[in-house]
């Protein structure tokens, strides 16, 4: 009975790849969920401040109302638009600096998804897929496959294993 150690350290190699590339689809899946988890409550605050934007609209007509109405004597379309500008810059203020601290926090996020979507991207590519087993042999397995040649048959007369002969043929994308 002979080992052939080749075979299992290859198939160990590729276990392990394959753990590696499980791993790394975990974080992916797990980052976004974090990354969902902050969108949500950004979106949250956003309807928030279309609620309050929805007031301060309703309270500047309001507003504009009364204005007009204390006002018998009246006062001139200058003096009307300056006191509304000051009204709705009081009231629209609060929300453009929200906004903007809102703008920031987005702009850090995105930074954040783009440093790791890069760290993973070198990770993965770091990752080094061989082509092919045997090169040599890469051409005599297509060949006597194209032959009709059974796969137990090439494995033993090129002394493979019937895996590693499925991997050329897969990679060659003939089976």
């Amino acid at each position: 009975m002979n080992i052939n150690f080749a075979d299992y350290t290859l198939e160990y190699i590729v276990v392990i790849l394959a753990a590696i590339i499980l791993y790394l689809i975990y974080y992916v899946f797990a980052k976004d969920s974090s990354y969902d988890k902050n969108i949500r409550s950004i979106a949250t605050v956003v309807e928030e401040l279309n609620r309050e934007l929805f007031y301060v609209k309703k309270k500047l007509a309001d507003t504009q109302k009364d204005i007009q109405a204390e006002s018998k004597s009246r006062m001139s379309d200058d003096e009307i638009y300056q006191e509304i500008e000051r009204s709705v810059y009081d009231m629209v203020q609060p929300l453009y600096l929200d906004l903007k601290k809102m703008q920031e926090n987005i702009n850090a996020i995105d930074a954040q998804i783009d440093s790791r979507l890069s760290m993973l991207e070198s990770g993965v590519k770091q990752i080094n897929i061989p082509s092919s087993i045997h090169a040599n042999d890469d051409e005599k397995i297509i060949s006597l496959y194209k032959q009709g040649v059974s796969l137990d048959t090439i494995a033993k007369e090129l002394h493979l294993s019937k895996p590693e002969v499925e991997f050329v043929l897969k990679i060659n994308k003939i089976k």
